[in-house]
């Protein structure tokens, strides 16, 4: 009962630090990364968006096995999910060789990261990750007092873990890392990445986001949740709203040792999912034919946009993802704001004291259509 009441007087606490009028959920979960998105999102232009390339969806999803699943539940939608998520789970376990002690469902991969932000940001200390990354977790941690040490990637957009190794400090409470990593979409040779987490979990638990991870040829799909079965430190998030196409739906997992598991699970909301999602998601789960479908024409898509990208000597990160960053060479926000007046939506992310533009991978019809419109936007 104390943890409780302490865990809620830093909530209320940091929630008074916020800027008035904004609150918690507004500051943390619609997160624009920077300083430039937010000016952006408040512009009379975010509402001129008919191609959305910012949210790094699947074009092509759900599947047909998912659309199946979702028209055939529907007649349950009058029931709360909390049968359907202990099936579920156990689904999961078997498909990932844990138990369902081991899982932790969420509305997305994002209510996970927020769950985890909060059960290690209230120990206070630091969280250290790779800049720039997904945010998620290193924002909701810093609202409890935590520290976020951030540990900028190589010269070719690329985690450096040796690096991040040397950066943690008998204070850091948790090891952020995203392979591949967003925004970027850079990889890291997985076996380096299962060597640090095997090293580091010893001495700090190690968080992999794992959100990517099918959008990688099988043979590189290597996850660390081999190192959970083996009772290290470690914690994965998993989603199905990128390479599944169910980001509508909102259903992720997370999975680590028990015990980190209901830590976490302590941090977070009873009935996060709902029976559409939960259907769509067990359908969709392995469905080897239509990831690799997406996969291939994802691919396509990409290369044609990375093909302007060279022709226009622009530096990008090598993308093995569904998204491509990239420094314009100009003023980033002008940009953005230019695509916008053309029905484009893309992100921008602050690096290195200047904006950076992600944009993610639609449809072949729609990156030939962007590559036009971005000509015109410089």
């Amino acid at each position: 009962m104390q943890n409780r009441r302490d865990w809620l007087k830093k909530a209320l606490m940091a929630s008074a630090a916020l800027p008035l009028g904004a609150s918690l959920g507004e500051q943390l979960m619609a997160a624009p990364v920077s300083e430039t998105e937010r000016r952006f999102m408040r512009s009379r232009y975010a509402g001129l968006i008919k191609v959305r390339l910012g949210s790094n969806e699947n074009p092509y999803g759900p599947s047909e096995r998912a659309r199946k699943a979702i028209s055939e539940i529907i007649s349950e939608t009058n029931r709360y999910p909390f049968q359907s998520v202990t099936e579920f789970k156990k689904v999961l376990a078997e498909y990932e060789g844990v138990t369902p002690d081991h899982i932790l469902v969420g509305a997305g991969s994002s209510d996970l990261l927020c769950a985890t932000g909060s059960a290690f940001g209230v120990e206070e200390g630091a969280v250290l990750s790779p800049n720039p990354t997904f945010p998620m977790l290193m924002n909701y941690a810093s609202v409890y007092s935590a520290l976020w040490d951030k540990v900028d990637l190589n010269d070719k957009l690329e985690i450096d873990y040796s690096l991040l190794a040397s950066r943690i400090h008998g204070g850091t409470r948790l090891v952020y890392i995203c392979n591949p990593n967003n925004p970027t979409g850079t990889l890291v040779d997985p076996t380096l990445v299962r060597s640090f987490c095997e090293d580091i979990s010893g001495t700090v638990p190690v968080f992999a986001d794992e959100a990517y991870l099918e959008f990688l040829e099988p043979s590189q799909q290597l996850s660390m949740i081999a190192l959970i079965r083996r009772d290290k430190e470690v914690i994965v998030s998993r989603t199905f709203s990128k390479i599944y196409g169910l980001a509508g739906l909102r259903i992720g997992y997370l999975i680590a040792r028990p015990d980190i598991a209901k830590k976490i699970a302590r941090h977070h909301p009873g009935i996060p999912t709902n029976q559409v999602g939960l259907a769509a998601a067990t359908a969709s789960l392995g469905d080897k034919d239509f990831m690799a479908l997406t996969r291939k024409k994802n691919a396509v898509a990409r290369k044609h946009l990375t093909n302007y990208l060279e022709k226009k000597n622009l530096i990008y990160g090598e993308s093995h993802t569904n998204f491509v960053m990239f420094d314009p060479n100009t003023d980033g926000h002008q940009v953005v704001t230019r695509l916008a007046e053309k029905g484009f939506g893309i992100r921008v992310w602050d690096y290195k004291s200047k904006p950076w533009c992600r944009v993610s991978i639609g449809t072949l019809d729609e990156m030939k259509m962007f590559t036009r419109a971005l000509d015109s936007a410089f």
